[in-house]
């Protein structure tokens, strides 16, 4: 159990004591195994992710992580002497590893000084919510190619033919099996021609003349509408906070490419 608790994390601390060099881990130690010291920070941090994640730090939980380190350790020595740790495609995935710590790391130290702002976060908040809008629609289409291939699919429903039989000639993988169907979405889930169609309709009515877009041509059914609920921004600040950490991390490497030579 102790070893499928604490695998991933040991696994990283493993790789991480391969990939860094001896100058970057401390000298406190917690054991030693056959002269090499298993450093008292390794087991802090590993201690300091499982506490985060709900386990109690006490001694139990330390002497848990120092019994594993130890047994990696062994493997990693018994490794290195039988020449694993020279092979070339290990050297490699250990590079990759160091530079998505450092990566990591860098990111967090960045974000630690630049936190982003609330104003920030409440602006991204009230541009999403206006995006979605108050209202959902639920509706179906039939995407075809040609606008005389639209015209005569309207024609066909307008004699009776079911809409969700003439889907099936529908240029829409997504939808052409679920008679058109594209589920409930806010107008701005669609291009604007198609939204604009959308808005007009009234329940149960099909678009009188074809809609197009780069697509091709729609025929337009809206089955039902439904007001929605945006989420409190409570509820949805830590994954804006997210979302906006990603855009900024993306616009430093544009940055920091921009500024380099890179052949």
């Amino acid at each position: 159990m102790l070893f499928r608790r604490f695998s991933g994390t040991l696994a990283l601390a493993l790789t991480l004591s391969l990939a860094l060099p001896a100058a970057a881990q401390d000298s406190g130690r917690a054991a030693t195994v056959n002269g090499k010291g298993i450093s008292k920070s390794r087991v802090d941090m590993i201690a300091k992710q499982q506490t985060a994640r709900g386990a109690p730090d006490n001694d139990q939980l330390r002497k848990s992580i120092v019994d594993q380190l130890v047994n990696f350790e062994l493997v990693a020595q018994d490794a290195d002497k039988k020449g694993v740790l020279r092979k070339p495609e290990l050297q490699t995935q250990l590079e990759v590893t160091r530079m998505q710590i450092i990566f990591g790391a860098y990111m967090n130290d960045y974000f630690h000084s630049h936190p982003i702002k609330d104003e920030a976060v409440l602006a991204e908040w009230n541009r999403l919510k206006a995006a979605r809008g108050d209202t959902e629609y639920k509706a179906r289409h039939i995407l075809v190619e040609k606008e005389s291939e639209a015209k005569a699919i309207i024609e066909q429903i307008k004699k009776g033919t079911k809409f969700e039989d003439l889907a099936r000639q529908s240029k829409d993988p997504g939808s052409k099996d679920r008679g058109g169907d594209l589920d409930w979405n806010p107008p701005g889930t669609y291009v604007k021609p198609f939204a604009a169609a959308l808005v007009k309709l009234e329940k149960g009515k099909v678009t009188e003349t074809p809609v197009k877009t780069d697509f091709g041509f729609h025929v337009i059914r809206l089955d039902d509408v439904r007001p929605v609920q945006f989420p409190a921004f409570e509820q949805v600040k830590p994954r804006i906070v997210q979302a906006l950490q990603e855009q900024e991390a993306q616009k430093i490497v544009r940055d920091l490419r921009a500024k380099a030579k890179i052949e």
